[in-house]
């Protein structure tokens, strides 16, 4: 065991060592540092991601672990290489965006990449009810005794995956607040808090999602311009099968995840291409997604016909209008018949 002075505690715990002790005069403790709960090496025979190490020499506190992904299934694609992509942009710049519809597994991915990466991820939701307070902090009570960090300064100070879901949705106020963190300053200042500086962790990573901008994503509003240059990187997500174009990968998870054959399997994402061809025109509200499918297919493998379990999935995911209904059932029809 290597002997070292207490002053040295933190970069004990940074080089992973799993046992060591502190002597500090008459008194040694024992450290025993925690690991991540995740294996780096189960990912690299489906994603070439050996370059891009993120955070490799450095161990978060240990109430941070929990918050790394664990159990997130792989990503499949059409050879986009959006996992490689995604950690490409962390490693380089720290940043990136995604866009793209709803049910294309921009929120899945995030949660594989920061599992890869072994970073702890700050989710928020940016729509019209999460106000300033809650992603910077406020003072609790009367007087200036109790102050809370929001989840962008706790991220900020600790470090991790940030990720603002529905960006395009965020409030002017707080967009520009982000920029100071996302440029080469790498800090913001709490007005609310005598101007305190925060600066950006060294392991401070950044993911924005977004569906495109247009009315049928009700809030959606052109992203402000100066955080639109800020994001280095933007990745344009897509559904794997859409109109005639049947993904085998797609039908093969379909498949896999419920028992059901090839056939019927195939019929299923055939359903899930059309309506998402319907969605792109502006027939209906939404497209469903692989796990609107998937749900779907263990209805149907578990005996109930397909019709029948498309009423419990997605006859009413897609809308409450009548007339939207009877276009997937017409679609279900069509394609079972």
């Amino acid at each position: 065991m290597d002997y070292i002075k207490s002053a040295d505690i933190k970069q004990v715990i940074k080089k992973k060592t799993s046992q060591v002790k502190i002597s500090n005069g008459d008194v040694t403790l024992k450290i025993t540092t925690v690991q991540p709960k995740y294996h780096r090496s189960e990912f690299t025979e489906h994603y070439d991601i050996e370059k891009y190490d993120l955070c490799s020499n450095y161990v978060f506190e240990d109430e941070m672990l929990d918050m790394i992904p664990n159990g997130t299934p792989l990503y499949v694609d059409h050879g986009e290489h959006y996992v490689e992509r995604m950690l490409r942009a962390l490693y380089y710049f720290k940043q990136c965006a995604l866009i793209g519809p709803s049910g294309t597994g921009k929120t899945h991915i995030t949660y594989l990449v920061a599992q890869i990466a072994g970073l702890p991820m700050w989710e928020i939701n940016c729509g019209l009810q999460t106000s300033v307070y809650d992603m910077f902090g406020r003072y609790i009570g009367l007087g200036k005794e109790n102050w809370i960090d929001g989840q962008i300064v706790l991220w900020a100070k600790h470090g991790g995956i940030l990720y603002l879901d529905e960006a395009n949705m965020m409030k002017q106020d707080i967009a520009t607040r982000l920029n100071p963190l996302l440029d080469t300053r790498g800090h913001m200042i709490l007005t609310e808090k005598d101007n305190e500086v925060i600066n950006r962790h060294p392991h401070a990573y950044i993911i924005m999602s977004m569906n495109p901008y247009s009315a049928e994503f009700a809030g959606t509003k052109p992203l402000n311009a100066a955080l639109r240059r800020r994001m280095s990187v933007w990745l344009n997500f897509d559904y794997l099968s859409v109109a005639d174009k049947l993904s085998p990968e797609e039908i093969e998870l379909v498949m896999k995840k419920s028992g059901l054959t090839e056939e019927v399997s195939k019929k299923i994402v055939q359903v899930g291409a059309e309506l998402r061809m319907y969605y792109k025109t502006g027939d209906i509200p939404y497209g469903p997604s692989v796990g609107d499918l998937i749900n779907w297919a263990h209805i149907v493998a578990d005996g109930a016909a397909p019709a029948e379990a498309a009423e419990e999935t997605i006859v009413a995911m897609t809308s409450d209008i009548g007339e939207i209904q009877d276009m997937v059932r017409k679609v279900v029809k069509m394609v079972f018949s």
